[in-house]
């Protein structure tokens, strides 16, 4: 589990037994086994490389993600380790478990901030975007700001220490990019069509179903 808020910008490229990322310094030791959320992704540190580890990676989480790409050209990820029950919860509740990718439409350098467009590439995750909600992008905790076409897609308005500390600033139009989002919304849904579910079945016992058992 993870809080969304970036510790350090590190690189990641290919090996033979899966990916080595490198970066992880300002949160160092990390322990054989440790979970790290690399671009969002939680991956588990399988051999330790002094500030690197190796981890593996099974190929869904490749396809659903944009870490193949970037190990491709060495480049640079957002690094976060697993969240202490001691820790602060700065910014909301984050798996790791990316839900799709999303690609940047436009990124607008305003006079106080960033403003970023994103899309979904699966729409079935339309449905949990409104205004305000939290949402992992990369790995970083951000809020979202708008939402166009039934949630299809965003913006977001990123202030200058979010943008200068981490591989936001690296972005171009048109990149793939990890989202995923608020768990709060998922679980909301699951309750409340386990409610609709159970409406249904105590509508079957009716006052003519009692009557047909010979409740009369």
């Amino acid at each position: 589990m993870f809080t969304g808020l970036i510790q350090s910008i590190g690189t990641i490229k290919k090996n033979n037994s899966g990916l080595v990322v490198d970066g992880c310094h300002p949160f160092s030791p990390i322990k054989l086994g440790d979970s790290v959320a690399v671009d969002g992704v939680c991956l588990t540190a399988s051999e330790i490389m002094d500030d690197s580890f190796l981890a593996n990676i099974s190929e869904e989480t490749l396809e659903r993600t944009n870490l193949a790409e970037k190990a491709q050209k060495n480049g640079y990820v957002n690094l976060e380790p697993a969240l202490r029950l001691s820790d602060r919860l700065g910014g909301h509740i984050v798996s790791g478990h990316i839900d799709g990718l999303g690609e940047v439409v436009s990124i607008k350098n305003l006079k106080n901030s960033w403003n970023l467009k994103v899309s979904w590439q699966d729409l079935n995750f339309c449905k949990y975007m409104c205004d305000k909600a939290s949402i992992s992008l990369n790995g970083i905790s951000l809020t979202i700001a708008e939402i166009y076409e039934d949630g299809r897609k965003f913006s977001i308005a990123v202030i200058p220490h979010t943008w200068e500390n981490t591989c936001l600033q690296f972005l171009k139009t048109g990149e793939k990019v990890n989202l995923e989002v608020d768990l709060m919304a998922k679980y909301a849904e699951k309750l409340l069509n386990k409610d609709n579910n159970f409406s249904e079945q105590r509508e079957v016992i009716s006052s003519q179903w009692l009557n047909e058992q010979g409740w009369n």
